[in-house]
Protein backbone atom coordinates (compact mmCIF):
# COMPACT_ATOMS: atom_id res chain seq x y z
CA UNK A 1 0.00 0.00 0.00
CA UNK A 2 2.85 2.73 0.76
CA UNK A 3 5.02 1.61 -2.36
CA UNK A 4 2.86 1.23 -4.89
CA UNK A 5 -0.78 0.47 -4.21
CA UNK A 6 -2.41 3.70 -3.04
CA UNK A 7 0.33 6.02 -5.33
CA UNK A 8 3.59 5.25 -6.37
CA UNK A 9 6.44 6.21 -4.10
CA UNK A 10 9.89 6.04 -5.32
CA UNK A 11 13.32 6.47 -3.05
CA UNK A 12 12.95 10.34 -2.35
CA UNK A 13 9.22 9.98 -1.45
CA UNK A 14 9.40 7.28 0.57
CA UNK A 15 12.26 8.91 2.76
CA UNK A 16 10.19 11.95 2.97
CA UNK A 17 6.66 9.84 3.81
CA UNK A 18 9.01 8.35 6.75
CA UNK A 19 10.64 11.75 7.66
CA UNK A 20 7.08 12.91 8.55
CA UNK A 21 6.70 10.11 11.28
CA UNK A 22 9.94 11.13 13.17
CA UNK A 23 12.97 9.75 10.80
CA UNK A 24 15.46 11.67 9.87
CA UNK A 25 16.85 9.77 6.69
CA UNK A 26 18.39 10.80 3.46
CA UNK A 27 18.00 9.49 -0.26
CA UNK A 28 21.09 9.02 -1.47
CA UNK A 29 23.92 6.22 -2.85
CA UNK A 30 23.57 3.06 -1.23
CA UNK A 31 19.66 3.14 -0.76
CA UNK A 32 18.39 0.06 -0.07
CA UNK A 33 15.68 -1.57 -2.43
CA UNK A 34 12.00 0.16 -2.14
CA UNK A 35 10.52 -2.99 -0.53
CA UNK A 36 13.27 -3.70 1.87
CA UNK A 37 13.56 -0.34 3.15
CA UNK A 38 10.03 -0.11 4.21
CA UNK A 39 10.20 -3.40 5.89
CA UNK A 40 12.71 -1.76 7.75
CA UNK A 41 10.35 1.45 8.73
CA UNK A 42 7.58 -0.73 9.38
CA UNK A 43 9.22 -2.82 11.77
CA UNK A 44 10.71 0.12 13.95
CA UNK A 45 7.37 1.54 14.45
CA UNK A 46 5.32 -1.24 14.99
CA UNK A 47 3.42 -1.39 18.19
CA UNK A 48 3.70 2.35 18.28
CA UNK A 49 1.73 5.55 17.88
CA UNK A 50 3.48 6.10 14.77
CA UNK A 51 2.06 3.51 13.05
CA UNK A 52 -1.54 4.60 13.67
CA UNK A 53 -0.26 7.89 12.20
CA UNK A 54 1.32 6.05 9.14
CA UNK A 55 -1.78 4.20 8.46
CA UNK A 56 -4.17 7.26 8.57
CA UNK A 57 -1.28 9.02 5.95
CA UNK A 58 -1.20 6.13 3.76
CA UNK A 59 -5.40 6.35 2.95
CA UNK A 60 -5.76 10.11 3.75
CA UNK A 61 -8.73 11.36 1.47
CA UNK A 62 -6.97 14.70 0.59
CA UNK A 63 -4.44 12.10 -1.48
CA UNK A 64 -7.85 10.97 -3.49
CA UNK A 65 -9.45 13.63 -4.95
CA UNK A 66 -11.31 12.63 -8.02
CA UNK A 67 -10.29 9.39 -7.09
CA UNK A 68 -12.68 8.26 -4.48
CA UNK A 69 -13.50 4.88 -6.22
CA UNK A 70 -10.03 3.96 -5.77
CA UNK A 71 -9.63 5.18 -1.90
CA UNK A 72 -12.38 2.96 -1.67
CA UNK A 73 -10.60 0.09 -3.13
CA UNK A 74 -7.70 0.30 -1.61
CA UNK A 75 -9.56 0.39 2.15
CA UNK A 76 -11.73 -2.81 1.58
CA UNK A 77 -8.47 -4.67 0.47
CA UNK A 78 -6.35 -3.16 3.85
CA UNK A 79 -9.54 -4.41 6.03
CA UNK A 80 -9.57 -7.50 4.70
CA UNK A 81 -6.13 -7.98 6.24
CA UNK A 82 -6.62 -6.07 9.28
CA UNK A 83 -9.49 -7.32 10.25
CA UNK A 84 -8.18 -10.45 11.38
CA UNK A 85 -6.26 -8.61 14.17
CA UNK A 86 -9.98 -7.16 15.21
CA UNK A 87 -9.33 -3.77 13.40
CA UNK A 88 -10.30 -1.74 10.12
CA UNK A 89 -10.10 1.65 8.81
CA UNK A 90 -13.13 3.80 7.44
CA UNK A 91 -13.27 7.37 6.08
CA UNK A 92 -15.19 9.84 8.55
CA UNK A 93 -15.07 13.40 6.92
CA UNK A 94 -12.11 14.13 6.02
CA UNK A 95 -10.41 12.05 8.16
CA UNK A 96 -9.35 8.20 8.77
CA UNK A 97 -10.29 6.37 11.36
CA UNK A 98 -9.00 3.29 13.27
CA UNK A 99 -11.47 0.98 15.09
CA UNK A 100 -12.45 -2.66 16.71
CA UNK A 101 -14.37 -4.69 14.23
CA UNK A 102 -15.89 -8.35 14.14
CA UNK A 103 -13.18 -10.85 13.10
CA UNK A 104 -14.37 -12.50 10.23
CA UNK A 105 -15.61 -15.87 9.56
CA UNK A 106 -15.13 -17.79 6.40
CA UNK A 107 -17.76 -20.00 6.97
CA UNK A 108 -20.34 -17.27 7.79
CA UNK A 109 -19.38 -15.74 4.42
CA UNK A 110 -19.73 -19.14 2.57
CA UNK A 111 -22.64 -19.41 4.40
CA UNK A 112 -24.14 -15.53 3.28
CA UNK A 113 -23.64 -16.93 -0.64
CA UNK A 114 -25.51 -20.13 -0.21
CA UNK A 115 -28.66 -17.74 0.92
CA UNK A 116 -27.63 -15.18 -1.72
CA UNK A 117 -31.14 -15.19 -4.14
CA UNK A 118 -28.97 -15.08 -7.34
CA UNK A 119 -25.46 -16.63 -8.25
CA UNK A 120 -25.62 -18.53 -5.18
CA UNK A 121 -22.84 -21.21 -4.42
CA UNK A 122 -25.27 -24.44 -4.93
CA UNK A 123 -26.86 -22.81 -7.67
CA UNK A 124 -22.82 -22.25 -8.72
CA UNK A 125 -21.78 -25.48 -8.45
CA UNK A 126 -24.42 -27.33 -10.35
CA UNK A 127 -23.68 -25.15 -13.54
CA UNK A 128 -22.21 -27.38 -16.49
CA UNK A 129 -19.43 -25.93 -18.87
CA UNK A 130 -19.53 -27.51 -22.17
CA UNK A 131 -16.69 -25.08 -23.58
CA UNK A 132 -13.94 -25.68 -21.42
CA UNK A 133 -11.42 -25.62 -23.63
CA UNK A 134 -8.26 -23.97 -23.33
CA UNK A 135 -6.94 -24.55 -26.69
CA UNK A 136 -9.72 -21.74 -27.51
CA UNK A 137 -8.12 -19.22 -25.24
CA UNK A 138 -7.13 -16.07 -26.38
CA UNK A 139 -3.51 -16.52 -25.40
CA UNK A 140 -0.21 -16.94 -26.52
CA UNK A 141 0.13 -20.73 -28.15
CA UNK A 142 3.60 -20.97 -26.18
CA UNK A 143 1.79 -20.89 -22.42
CA UNK A 144 -0.90 -22.58 -23.36
CA UNK A 145 0.75 -26.35 -22.52
CA UNK A 146 1.49 -24.90 -19.01
CA UNK A 147 -2.06 -24.03 -18.44
CA UNK A 148 -2.52 -27.24 -19.29
CA UNK A 149 -0.09 -28.65 -17.31
CA UNK A 150 -1.17 -27.10 -13.94
CA UNK A 151 -4.56 -28.06 -14.78
CA UNK A 152 -3.78 -31.46 -14.92
CA UNK A 153 -1.77 -30.87 -11.67
CA UNK A 154 -4.59 -29.12 -10.13
CA UNK A 155 -7.03 -32.69 -10.89
CA UNK A 156 -4.37 -34.78 -9.35
CA UNK A 157 -4.05 -32.41 -6.34
CA UNK A 158 -8.10 -32.39 -5.95
CA UNK A 159 -8.01 -36.27 -6.35
CA UNK A 160 -5.54 -36.76 -3.86
CA UNK A 161 -7.75 -34.54 -1.15
CA UNK A 162 -4.59 -31.62 -1.44
CA UNK A 163 -7.72 -29.22 -0.99
CA UNK A 164 -5.30 -26.10 -0.72
CA UNK A 165 -2.61 -27.08 -3.16
CA UNK A 166 -5.08 -27.70 -6.02
CA UNK A 167 -6.73 -24.32 -4.35
CA UNK A 168 -3.36 -22.13 -4.81
CA UNK A 169 -3.10 -23.71 -8.24
CA UNK A 170 -6.51 -22.64 -9.46
CA UNK A 171 -5.73 -19.23 -8.35
CA UNK A 172 -2.07 -19.28 -10.16
CA UNK A 173 -3.60 -20.23 -13.48
CA UNK A 174 -7.14 -17.84 -13.13
CA UNK A 175 -4.02 -14.90 -13.13
CA UNK A 176 -2.20 -16.22 -16.07
CA UNK A 177 -4.83 -16.76 -18.21
CA UNK A 178 -6.05 -13.29 -17.68
CA UNK A 179 -3.01 -11.82 -17.53
CA UNK A 180 -2.60 -14.02 -21.46
CA UNK A 181 -5.64 -11.98 -22.13
CA UNK A 182 -4.78 -8.96 -21.46
CA UNK A 183 -1.82 -8.91 -23.42
CA UNK A 184 -3.79 -10.23 -26.51
CA UNK A 185 -5.81 -7.85 -25.67
CA UNK A 186 -4.32 -4.33 -24.13
CA UNK A 187 -6.29 -1.67 -25.43
CA UNK A 188 -9.40 -3.21 -23.65
CA UNK A 189 -8.11 -3.84 -20.61
CA UNK A 190 -5.73 -0.29 -20.14
CA UNK A 191 -9.09 1.13 -21.11
CA UNK A 192 -11.13 -0.48 -19.00
CA UNK A 193 -12.32 1.48 -16.06
CA UNK A 194 -10.58 -0.77 -13.29
CA UNK A 195 -6.85 -0.72 -14.74
CA UNK A 196 -4.70 0.97 -12.33
CA UNK A 197 -2.54 3.72 -12.67
CA UNK A 198 0.65 5.29 -11.80
CA UNK A 199 1.02 8.44 -10.07
CA UNK A 200 1.53 10.08 -13.19
CA UNK A 201 -1.98 8.76 -14.25
CA UNK A 202 -0.52 7.18 -16.92
CA UNK A 203 -1.92 3.06 -16.89
CA UNK A 204 0.30 0.53 -15.54
CA UNK A 205 2.01 -2.23 -17.36
CA UNK A 206 -0.20 -5.58 -17.53
CA UNK A 207 2.69 -7.30 -15.95
CA UNK A 208 1.97 -5.12 -12.69
CA UNK A 209 -1.41 -5.41 -12.07
CA UNK A 210 -2.39 -7.67 -9.34
CA UNK A 211 -5.29 -10.60 -10.19
CA UNK A 212 -8.11 -8.42 -8.36
CA UNK A 213 -7.44 -5.54 -10.88
CA UNK A 214 -7.67 -8.50 -13.89
CA UNK A 215 -10.53 -9.49 -12.52
CA UNK A 216 -12.21 -6.60 -12.46
CA UNK A 217 -11.39 -5.37 -15.88
CA UNK A 218 -12.28 -8.74 -17.33
CA UNK A 219 -15.60 -7.95 -15.92
CA UNK A 220 -15.69 -4.15 -16.74
CA UNK A 221 -15.62 -5.38 -20.46
CA UNK A 222 -17.66 -8.03 -20.27
CA UNK A 223 -15.34 -11.43 -21.32
CA UNK A 224 -16.77 -12.66 -17.62
CA UNK A 225 -19.87 -12.08 -15.67
CA UNK A 226 -21.15 -11.39 -12.73
CA UNK A 227 -21.19 -14.86 -11.17
CA UNK A 228 -17.65 -15.68 -12.42
CA UNK A 229 -16.64 -12.23 -11.29
CA UNK A 230 -18.04 -12.67 -7.74
CA UNK A 231 -16.41 -16.01 -7.26
CA UNK A 232 -13.14 -15.39 -8.68
CA UNK A 233 -13.14 -12.99 -5.92
CA UNK A 234 -13.59 -15.38 -3.35
CA UNK A 235 -11.00 -17.85 -4.80
CA UNK A 236 -8.38 -14.83 -5.07
CA UNK A 237 -8.77 -14.83 -0.90
CA UNK A 238 -8.41 -18.50 0.01
CA UNK A 239 -5.35 -18.24 -3.12
CA UNK A 240 -3.87 -16.00 -0.32
CA UNK A 241 -3.67 -18.93 2.20
CA UNK A 242 -0.36 -19.58 0.32
CA UNK A 243 1.30 -17.46 3.17
CA UNK A 244 1.34 -19.85 5.89
CA UNK A 245 1.33 -17.14 8.74
CA UNK A 246 -2.15 -15.92 6.96
CA UNK A 247 -3.38 -19.37 7.13
CA UNK A 248 -2.12 -19.61 10.90
CA UNK A 249 -4.23 -16.25 11.65
CA UNK A 250 -7.63 -17.88 10.77
CA UNK A 251 -6.82 -21.21 10.77
CA UNK A 252 -8.57 -21.81 7.74
CA UNK A 253 -8.21 -25.74 5.93
CA UNK A 254 -9.63 -25.47 2.71
CA UNK A 255 -11.72 -28.98 2.46
CA UNK A 256 -13.19 -30.66 -0.54
CA UNK A 257 -16.23 -28.43 -0.95
CA UNK A 258 -14.33 -25.34 -1.23
CA UNK A 259 -11.81 -26.74 -3.86
CA UNK A 260 -14.82 -27.81 -6.04
CA UNK A 261 -15.99 -23.84 -6.01
CA UNK A 262 -12.50 -22.96 -6.37
CA UNK A 263 -12.41 -25.23 -9.39
CA UNK A 264 -15.87 -24.01 -10.72
CA UNK A 265 -14.96 -20.68 -10.73
CA UNK A 266 -12.04 -21.64 -13.07
CA UNK A 267 -13.63 -23.61 -15.75
CA UNK A 268 -16.25 -21.37 -15.56
CA UNK A 269 -13.82 -18.20 -16.15
CA UNK A 270 -12.33 -20.01 -19.05
CA UNK A 271 -16.08 -21.06 -20.63
CA UNK A 272 -16.84 -16.94 -20.61
CA UNK A 273 -13.58 -15.95 -21.61
CA UNK A 274 -13.53 -18.23 -24.92
CA UNK A 275 -17.59 -17.15 -25.62
CA UNK A 276 -16.69 -13.41 -25.22
CA UNK A 277 -16.75 -11.42 -28.42
CA UNK A 278 -13.93 -9.35 -28.09
CA UNK A 279 -13.99 -7.29 -31.46
CA UNK A 280 -17.03 -5.85 -29.77
CA UNK A 281 -15.49 -4.78 -26.75
CA UNK A 282 -14.67 -1.02 -26.29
Amino acid sequence: MINDKTTYRGGPKLVAFFNQLGFSDRYGQGFPSRSSYTDGKLQLINGKPELDKCIKSIFAPINFIDEEEKLLNCITNFNKYLSFDGWEISVKGKEIEIHHCKEPNIEEELNKMKNSPCNSETDFLKMEFNDFNIDQLPIMDTIKPLIQNRMQELEHCFEAKAYLSSIIIAGSILEGILLGVGQAYPKQFNQSKSAPTKETGKVKSLHEWNLNEMINAAYDIGIIKEDVKKFSHVLRDFRNYIHPFQQMATQFFPDEHTAKICFQVLKAAICQINNANFDSKI
